[in-house]
């Protein structure tokens, strides 16, 4: 990736234009306002290489910007390496992207029925438990397709390498965090939490859980080029910033109102940007992202994946903290980038139940024999009329609908006795396959019942 344009000095500017006289000056501060520059926020990379007005230069609609920005922004705790806070404003086009979030991650309004329905949330919050470790591992290097990794997570199967452990530890994370979402951050869950995500993944297994020291040296750099992006804070630093990180995370600081969203957008900034450990970082900024959104009451968020979409544009991604890094500490462009990320999250868990209640509305429409069975029976038929050639275990029906291993071993043998699914043994487990003539089993059992 190609770091960012750092933009030009402002003093420079405004020395320059105050020379062309008081008229320039004012023309020049107007430009701020088109309504174009409002519905962007462009940082120099992008500014420059876009056509500015007629009669004026990129120097001086960055410097128009710069001042319509300057008087917005608001300071928070987090400083850089010189002792410079970082800071934020809000402007239009985030204060839309919140109220949209609002209404879909905290509130009822627009909520997909399936996942308020306690006969099918399971079975979405599975796959999003699922979709989140998989892609967060992925974004840090974990080479495992998706398809073998949930047949790991499902099965129970131990990890067979690195970037399955890593998936494997991401989704015990995000499980444990929906636990943790009632209680205040601390430094001691931080550190839990950095064990749960690189547990039997570290090259020194003594870095797992704690702080790096000040002679291990930690940057962020392209792997091709040795580029380094980002250098983060001293070692002895980390303690103190770390117990203001959790103040923040708190509620305790700044004095004035940060909405919940844009406080857990931080939050993930924060840790990544201090990056306090060995390894793990990003997976752990992310998973402190989801605590902070569950912890403030956006319940939805424990079924939205934002990995998935940062997967897509892993360099955007990277992007959002040089941009924040190279212009004054200016977390903005962070913040709007991740409000475009959970509002695409949002839309695609949408967009996922809907394609998902179509597929069963057809299959149900063939299969009416779906109405013999509970609803975790007829998830697997379902399941199974798709994916003719699975295996289900007594452990999978378990992990997958997040029931007792005895309710698993009943709805299992029920569906066996009923000539659904067949069963034999491999070594010492019992499988259950799908017949092939799984479609007409069913339409039999309908007319029986008929």
């Amino acid at each position: 990736m190609k770091y960012p344009s750092r933009p030009p000095v402002l003093i420079k500017l405004l020395s320059d234009t105050i020379a062309k006289g008081p008229d320039r000056l004012t023309q020049i501060m107007a430009l701020a306002q088109e309504e174009r520059y409002l519905q962007q926020y462009y940082h120099w990379d992008k500014l420059q290489h876009i056509t500015p007005p007629t009669g004026f230069s990129h120097e001086e609609l960055w410097l128009s910007l710069k001042f319509a920005r300057n008087g917005t922004l608001r300071q928070i705790p987090l400083t850089d390496l010189k002792g410079d806070k970082f800071q934020f404003c809000l402007p239009e086009l985030v204060q839309q992207a919140l109220h949209q979030i609002d209404i879909g991650a905290g509130g009822a309004i627009g909520v997909p029925e399936p996942i308020t329905n306690p006969q099918t949330k399971d079975r979405y919050l599975m796959r999003s438990l699922m979709e989140e470790a998989i892609t967060s591992s992925q974004l840090e290097g974990a080479v495992t397709t998706r398809e073998v990794a949930k047949e790991m997570i499902r099965t129970g199967r131990a990890p067979r390498d690195k970037s399955e452990q890593m998936i494997l530890n991401n989704f015990v994370t995000m499980q444990r965090i929906t636990e943790l979402k009632s209680e205040e951050l601390t430094p001691e869950m931080i550190f839990a939490i950095h064990r749960l995500v690189t547990e039997k993944t570290m090259q020194n297994p003594t870095a797992v859980g704690r702080f790096r020291s000040s002679d291990e040296k930690v940057v962020v750099s392209d792997e091709f080029t040795g580029e380094v992006f980002h250098d983060p804070p001293p070692a002895d630093e980390l303690e103190t910033r770390l117990a203001a990180m959790c103040d923040f995370a708190n509620s305790k600081t700044p004095a004035f109102f940060v909405h919940p969203v844009v406080r857990a957008i931080i939050l993930h900034f924060w840790l990544a940007y201090d990056h306090p450990f060995v390894d793990g970082n990003g997976r752990t900024a992310r998973a402190l992202f989801y605590w902070s959104m569950l912890h403030h009451g956006c319940w939805l968020f424990e079924f939205v994946s934002i990995s998935s979409i940062l997967r897509k544009g892993p360099a955007k991604y990277a992007r959002s903290f040089l941009y924040t890094e190279t212009d004054a500490n200016d977390l903005t462009y962070f913040i709007v980038a991740q409000t475009n990320v959970i509002k695409r999250a949002i839309q695609e868990l949408h967009a996922y139940i809907d394609k998902q209640t179509v597929e069963i509305r057809e299959l149900e429409s063939h299969v009416r024999a779906l109405n013999l069975f509970n609803h975790r029976q007829a998830n697997l038929i379902r399941h199974a009329l798709k994916h003719p050639y699975q295996d289900y275990t007594f452990g999978s029906h378990q992990k997958s609908n997040l029931i007792a291993y005895q309710t698993a071993r009943t709805d299992l043998f029920d569906l066996h006795s009923r000539g659904v699914l067949e069963q034999e043994k491999r070594g010492r487990q019992l499988i259950f396959t799908v017949p092939g003539d799984l479609s007409e089993r069913l339409r039999k059992l309908d007319k029986k019942r008929k």
